[in-house]
């Protein structure tokens, strides 16, 4: 059955089950990073990855009765690499901008690298499971059934309001979430056409943030960085104990994004 025909109550139940799926692998995801062999980990994390990717095929099969068409095996190498420059470059300028108000100056770098990419795998994990719930699923359905800005404010709010019980969390770190990554994932998933770009995306933008520039991640210490930070100042313009994510500067520079995606969007139709 399409999706555009699916009754509502049918059509949550399916989120539900994707949820619960996720949160399945979300689990299985932590038991990777007991291995006590650093390669170990990093295979695990792949596989797991993999196994994620996989299910999320089999489940459009088994209930939209055709396979996945947002992850094109062709596209994986390309969208998945602009992705990662889009969100390598988003906190590049983010934090060029903080350090020009002065609430951002590095004073050392980190050399664990071990560790850095225990979590460069971890966020892995994170980018390719949230992305597959919030824009592969919630996203593409509302899309399907109510349209294009329904799916984008909709999908945004759900996808912010997850994070309010994150450490060091207010209703605004929520709310900015939600324009800057919730507005510009589900932008960049639709001009593109995959999941592969929004996945890049947020990989990147969790990696950069905690384990290259050394901000909290949505609230949650990151672990080991590249570079050590002394973060002052204001806090709507640092983001305070949230990270990075709960500044103004990041919702700017989100919002300025999206919108020009969402431009594109417009004028390509």
């Amino acid at each position: 059955m399409a999706i555009k025909e699916m009754p509502v109550w049918k059509w949550v139940l399916l989120f539900l089950a994707a949820l619960f799926l996720s949160l399945l692998l979300y689990g299985s995801s932590t038991l990777v990073t007991l291995l006590p062999v650093a390669w170990g980990r990093w295979v695990g994390s792949v596989l797991v990855a993999a196994a994620m990717l996989g299910l999320y095929t089999l489940f459009v099969r088994w209930f939209e009765k055709h396979w996945a068409q947002d992850l094109p095996l062709d596209k994986s190498l390309p969208h998945t690499g602009i992705g990662l420059g889009v969100g390598l470059g988003y906190f590049i300028v983010v934090v060029a901008l903080m350090m020009a108000f002065g609430v951002y100056r590095i004073v050392g770098t980190g050399h664990e690298w071990s560790d850095i990419l225990d979590s460069f795998f971890v966020f892995l994990l994170v980018a390719i499971g949230e992305e597959l719930v919030f824009r592969g699923v919630l996203f593409r359905w509302i899309d399907e059934k109510w349209g294009f800005i329904v799916a984008l404010v909709v999908s945004a709010l759900v996808f912010g309001l997850v994070h309010i019980s994150n450490d060091n969390a207010s209703w605004w770190s929520s709310v900015a979430i939600a324009i800057e990554a919730g507005l510009l994932l589900g932008a960049i998933y639709k001009y593109s056409g995959t999941l592969w770009a929004p996945i890049g995306v947020h990989w990147a933008w969790n990696f950069s943030q905690g384990n290259i520039f050394g901000f909290k991640v949505s609230g949650t210490d990151a672990g080991a960085s590249l570079l050590y930070s002394d973060v002052s100042g204001s806090e709507w313009l640092s983001g305070g104990a949230f990270g990075a994510e709960a500044s103004v500067i990041a919702v700017v520079v989100g919002a300025a994004v999206s919108a020009w995606l969402i431009w594109r969007i417009y004028k390509r139709a």
